[in-house]
């Protein structure tokens, strides 16, 4: 299922972070967070990568 989302700021694909439970947009410099094995694909939700 993980391969059907892509960040919806840049549509590129995203790489599954366990540790975090996030799902990381590289191009965008976004993570997204998993809640209750949800993924949360809102851009306002999702934290700043440093």
């Amino acid at each position: 299922m993980l391969e059907a989302l892509i960040c919806p700021r840049t549509q590129t694909t995203l790489i599954y972070d366990a540790e975090n439970q996030e799902l990381v947009s590289k191009a965008a410099g976004l993570a997204y967070p998993i809640r209750n094995g949800i993924p949360v694909m809102l851009v306002d939700e999702a934290r700043v990568l440093d």
